[in-house]
Protein backbone atom coordinates (compact mmCIF):
# COMPACT_ATOMS: atom_id res chain seq x y z
CA UNK A 1 0.00 0.00 0.00
CA UNK A 2 1.38 3.55 -1.07
CA UNK A 3 -0.31 6.80 0.12
CA UNK A 4 0.13 10.17 -1.33
CA UNK A 5 0.14 13.42 -0.63
CA UNK A 6 0.21 16.12 -2.84
CA UNK A 7 0.73 20.13 -2.27
CA UNK A 8 1.88 22.84 -3.50
CA UNK A 9 -1.19 23.88 -5.56
CA UNK A 10 -2.67 27.77 -5.65
CA UNK A 11 -3.64 30.96 -7.71
CA UNK A 12 -0.87 31.89 -9.85
CA UNK A 13 -0.83 34.79 -12.74
CA UNK A 14 -0.39 33.37 -16.46
CA UNK A 15 3.72 33.08 -17.55
CA UNK A 16 4.40 32.05 -13.18
CA UNK A 17 5.17 29.01 -11.76
CA UNK A 18 4.49 26.81 -9.24
CA UNK A 19 5.85 23.48 -7.65
CA UNK A 20 3.72 20.78 -6.76
CA UNK A 21 4.78 18.13 -4.28
CA UNK A 22 3.42 14.61 -3.78
CA UNK A 23 4.87 12.86 -0.26
CA UNK A 24 4.33 8.96 -0.49
CA UNK A 25 4.32 6.50 2.70
CA UNK A 26 4.17 3.09 3.01
CA UNK A 27 6.37 0.71 0.49
CA UNK A 28 8.04 2.23 -2.78
CA UNK A 29 9.67 0.36 -4.94
CA UNK A 30 12.50 0.94 -7.62
CA UNK A 31 10.21 -0.33 -10.24
CA UNK A 32 7.51 1.84 -9.41
CA UNK A 33 6.38 4.92 -11.79
CA UNK A 34 5.54 8.15 -10.65
CA UNK A 35 2.78 9.78 -12.77
CA UNK A 36 0.99 12.99 -12.48
CA UNK A 37 -2.32 13.91 -14.00
CA UNK A 38 -4.36 16.70 -14.09
CA UNK A 39 -8.75 16.85 -14.38
CA UNK A 40 -10.50 20.09 -15.21
CA UNK A 41 -14.34 20.17 -14.42
CA UNK A 42 -16.22 18.14 -16.84
CA UNK A 43 -13.10 16.89 -18.53
CA UNK A 44 -11.23 13.12 -18.29
CA UNK A 45 -8.00 12.87 -16.53
CA UNK A 46 -5.27 14.19 -18.32
CA UNK A 47 -2.11 12.90 -18.48
CA UNK A 48 0.78 14.87 -17.85
CA UNK A 49 3.92 12.85 -17.39
CA UNK A 50 5.46 10.06 -15.35
CA UNK A 51 8.95 9.32 -13.80
CA UNK A 52 10.85 6.08 -12.89
CA UNK A 53 11.24 6.06 -9.25
CA UNK A 54 14.62 3.81 -9.49
CA UNK A 55 16.21 5.45 -12.73
CA UNK A 56 14.63 8.78 -13.08
CA UNK A 57 13.45 8.24 -16.51
CA UNK A 58 10.60 10.28 -17.84
CA UNK A 59 8.02 11.36 -20.54
CA UNK A 60 5.90 13.86 -20.77
CA UNK A 61 2.84 14.83 -22.60
CA UNK A 62 2.90 17.08 -25.61
CA UNK A 63 0.80 19.62 -23.90
CA UNK A 64 3.10 20.36 -21.23
CA UNK A 65 6.67 19.02 -22.61
CA UNK A 66 9.04 21.88 -22.38
CA UNK A 67 6.90 23.81 -19.75
CA UNK A 68 6.53 20.93 -17.13
CA UNK A 69 9.44 19.03 -15.49
CA UNK A 70 9.01 15.84 -13.23
CA UNK A 71 11.64 14.97 -10.47
CA UNK A 72 11.99 13.01 -7.48
CA UNK A 73 13.81 12.68 -4.02
CA UNK A 74 14.12 9.37 -3.17
CA UNK A 75 15.35 9.88 0.44
CA UNK A 76 12.09 12.08 0.89
CA UNK A 77 10.55 9.91 -0.66
CA UNK A 78 8.73 12.91 -2.81
CA UNK A 79 8.30 13.57 -6.63
CA UNK A 80 7.83 17.18 -7.81
CA UNK A 81 5.94 18.95 -10.71
CA UNK A 82 7.43 21.91 -11.91
CA UNK A 83 5.24 24.13 -13.83
CA UNK A 84 6.56 27.01 -16.11
CA UNK A 85 5.03 29.56 -18.45
CA UNK A 86 1.91 28.87 -16.70
CA UNK A 87 -1.62 29.37 -19.28
CA UNK A 88 -5.38 29.88 -17.95
CA UNK A 89 -5.95 26.04 -19.51
CA UNK A 90 -3.19 24.71 -17.03
CA UNK A 91 -5.81 25.41 -14.34
CA UNK A 92 -7.34 22.18 -13.39
CA UNK A 93 -7.22 19.65 -10.21
CA UNK A 94 -3.48 18.07 -10.16
CA UNK A 95 -3.14 14.33 -9.25
CA UNK A 96 -0.13 12.62 -8.60
CA UNK A 97 -0.26 8.10 -8.71
CA UNK A 98 1.63 5.08 -8.41
CA UNK A 99 1.65 2.40 -11.29
CA UNK A 100 3.10 -0.48 -9.86
CA UNK A 101 4.91 -3.56 -11.80
CA UNK A 102 7.81 -5.40 -11.99
CA UNK A 103 10.12 -5.08 -13.34
CA UNK A 104 10.50 -1.51 -14.89
CA UNK A 105 9.56 -0.78 -18.50
CA UNK A 106 10.19 2.51 -20.09
CA UNK A 107 6.92 1.69 -21.96
CA UNK A 108 5.42 1.94 -18.53
CA UNK A 109 6.38 5.23 -18.40
CA UNK A 110 3.39 6.11 -20.94
CA UNK A 111 0.74 3.48 -19.45
CA UNK A 112 -2.66 5.17 -19.56
CA UNK A 113 -4.25 6.15 -16.29
CA UNK A 114 -6.60 2.79 -15.53
CA UNK A 115 -2.86 1.01 -15.14
CA UNK A 116 -2.41 3.26 -11.93
CA UNK A 117 -3.01 1.62 -8.86
CA UNK A 118 -2.69 4.49 -6.45
CA UNK A 119 -3.77 7.74 -6.13
CA UNK A 120 -3.45 11.02 -4.11
CA UNK A 121 -6.51 13.43 -3.01
CA UNK A 122 -5.28 16.21 -5.39
CA UNK A 123 -4.20 19.69 -5.33
CA UNK A 124 -6.06 22.51 -7.05
CA UNK A 125 -4.23 24.80 -9.40
CA UNK A 126 -5.98 27.89 -11.10
CA UNK A 127 -3.94 30.18 -13.81
CA UNK A 128 -5.73 33.77 -13.85
CA UNK A 129 -5.19 35.51 -17.46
Amino acid sequence: QVQLVESGGGLVQGGGSLRLSCAASGRTFSSDVMGWFRQSPGKEHEFGGAISWGGGSTYYAESVKGRFTISRDNAKNTVYLQMNSLKPEDTAVYYCAVHRKSPFSPTDLRVGREKYDYWGQGTQVTVSS
